[in-house]
């Protein structure tokens, strides 16, 4: 089985799109394509992003940023980001349509996929443990990870996002992956990240996208300077600049 696995795509179309055209008009074509939630927030095209996600996903979870924006409760982001994504929801939240906001409400928690060969794969946002908001490091210890993992027994794969901190990593007999973010890196490279699943075999992949024309959409909201400064500058370094 061959699955195309996004996470994190935070309402930037330009990042999905870039995404959909390297990965879906290769050769070989994609048996499904699982989606780790977090679809808005931050960017500036959410609509545009839940439908590309309704139309084309065959698993998706519900992330922190879709529980808040579907039920108007807080997401709980680091607090560095925090403001950031309040400003977007509260705008966006008022322009999105109900059966937007309550599909991204009653997106599941947690999925479990049987893979050929019965291998069970876990798909949740944050953890198994705290599927919203649980957010372990990459390189927590192996206890800590082994502890987050619990909830999900003898599943040979676990599929997270949350931190936009793309890796695989074995705990035990069962493999993690983070696809990293689509459209909000935060690691230098401003790059839209991705996975491949193909019978067994992860290939962590990036792709170049028009940043200038993402940053451009974000620059057009109704922002506060420096709110507008400090996604645009995510958008294009991957890195929170400094406030203004």
């Amino acid at each position: 089985m061959r699955v195309l696995i996004l996470s994190d795509i935070h309402a930037n179309i330009d990042a999905l799109q870039a995404v959909e055209a390297e990965a879906l008009q290769g050769q070989d074509p994609f048996d499904q394509i699982w989606v780790l939630g977090d679809l808005v927030d931050y960017g500036a095209a959410p609509a545009e992003v839940i439908a590309w996600v309704r139309a084309h996903a065959t698993q998706v979870v519900r992330g922190n940023h879709d529980h808040a924006v579907g039920t108007g409760e807080d997401c709980r982001s680091a607090p560095l980001y925090h403001d950031l994504a309040v400003a977007t929801r509260e705008y966006f939240r008022a322009r999105l349509s109900l059966n937007d906001l309550s599909y991204l409400a009653g997106l599941p928690l947690q999925s479990t996929v049987t893979l050929p060969s019965e291998v069970r794969a876990v798909l949740v946002h944050a953890s198994p443990q705290d599927q919203l908001f649980g957010y372990v490091p990459t390189d927590a210890p192996d206890a800590t990870w082994r502890a987050a993992l619990d909830p999900a027994p003898f599943a040979s794969f676990v599929f997270v996002g949350h931190t936009h901190d793309q890796f695989t990593r074995t705990i035990d007999l069962t493999t993690l992956v983070n696809p990293g973010s689509v459209g909000m890196p935060k690691d230098g490279d401003p790059r839209a990240e991705y996975a491949i699943f193909d019978d067994g075999r992860i290939d962590l992949c990036r792709v170049a996208y028009d940043t200038e024309r993402a940053a451009a959409r974000i620059a057009a909201l109704p922002l506060t300077p420096d709110q507008r400064h400090r996604l645009t500058g995510v958008i294009r370094h991957a890195r929170l600049p400094d406030r203004t």
